[in-house]
């Protein structure tokens, strides 16, 4: 008895028909990679360029300038996941900013009154929560385009700030054990790093792991297919803010451990940079997605980039020009990956 064997153009090709239950794995082409880890080499390019730079060789790879650079930019990184988490369903919080600015203000003050560090850090907490959600109850109940209650809450905030503090820098006896986390170093590693190792951990749990994260990503793709295929949008997106609230005040609790005081004017230094890095994600790691890691090498080119040019002497408006570039480049390349995304 002859058998004969029946081969489809789907198998022979290697390919299982579809229905199969074992669906045949595409390989990524080589613009995938190329696009999702250009911005990543280009980190690297910029760091080896200020190496060795004569300009800044000698003092670029100092202990002592990675451990600020590094250390320097934990909070930014905290505030820029504070901001990811809205805008991944496509709404701005231009709070962020104000509210770590204010949470670093309620912190320092509390401190220099005696309070107990760990009252004191929920204080910042606490602060961050009651601005994230102020802000959800705006945008999800009474309908304001985020863009401007964000924006009119940060001008509240930061008259909140001129009030306590009439334009003057918060600083006293700061307990040592709060202040040590903040300067000093693990392992050669700022401990506020560590810090933003388990952040991290937990937005990108959050968002990647998680049913709400899913939910997120939906609204931010088309929030009207979210609603009907039953996401309660108004609920997710008014948790958002709330969660990106609660970050930024943790910026602002890092902020104080890290410099000993607070800067009233700290919340303008925050946002311009903050929001960049959260754009600049959607251009790397996964373009056209906003995403936790993306953010995180946006966070850091901008620090490799503003740390190179201040040591090579470039002027402080020089740091506007970087941070205010980057921030339309992170817009327009988010627009440009994300319909790419969309048509392929």
């Amino acid at each position: 008895m002859n058998t004969t064997t029946t081969t489809t153009p789907a198998t022979a090709n290697g390919h299982r028909p579809p229905g199969s239950g074992q669906p045949a794995r595409r390989r990524k082409p080589l613009r995938s990679y190329l696009e999702a880890y250009a911005f990543l080499g280009l980190l690297i390019l910029t760091f080896a360029f200020f190496s060795l730079w004569p300009k800044t060789a000698d003092t670029f790879l100092s202990a002592a300038n990675l451990q600020v650079l590094i250390g320097g930019s934990t909070a930014i990184a905290i505030v820029a996941l504070g901001s990811l988490v809205p805008l991944v369903c496509n709404e701005w919080d231009l709070s962020i900013g104000a509210n770590a600015g204010l949470s670093s203000i309620c912190v320092a003050i509390a401190l220099t009154n005696g309070v107990s560090v760990p009252v004191a850090i929920l204080i910042g907490l606490g602060v961050g929560l009651v601005v994230g959600t102020v802000n959800a109850l705006l945008v999800t109940r009474l309908r304001v385009n985020a863009v401007i209650t964000t924006l009119g809450v940060s001008i509240i905030l930061a008259g909140v700030i001129t009030l306590n503090t009439h334009g003057q820098g918060v600083s006293g006896n700061m307990p040592a054990e709060f202040t040590a986390f903040g300067t000093e170093t693990w392992l050669g590693i700022p401990g506020t790093a560590y810090a933003l190792a388990a952040v991290t951990a937990l937005v990108y749990y959050l968002l990647c792991q998680t049913p709400y994260g899913r939910y997120l990503y939906a609204m931010g793709s088309s929030r009207s297919a979210a609603q009907l295929v039953g996401i309660r949008t108004r609920l997710i997106l008014a948790t958002s803010f709330v969660m990106g609230g609660a970050l930024c005040g943790l910026g602002g609790v890092l902020l104080v451990a890290r410099s000993g005081g607070a800067d009233p004017r700290v919340g303008d230094l925050l946002t311009l940079p903050a929001l960049a890095a959260a754009f600049l994600s959607a251009a790397a790691i996964k373009p056209g997605r906003y995403n936790v890691f993306g953010t995180l090498v946006a966070v850091y080119f901008l620090a490799v980039l503003n740390s190179g040019l201040s040591l090579a002497g470039a002027e402080d408006y020089i740091t506007s020009f970087v941070n205010g570039g980057a921030l339309i480049i992170g817009v327009a390349l988010a627009v440009r990956l994300g319909s790419n995304q969309r048509t392929t």
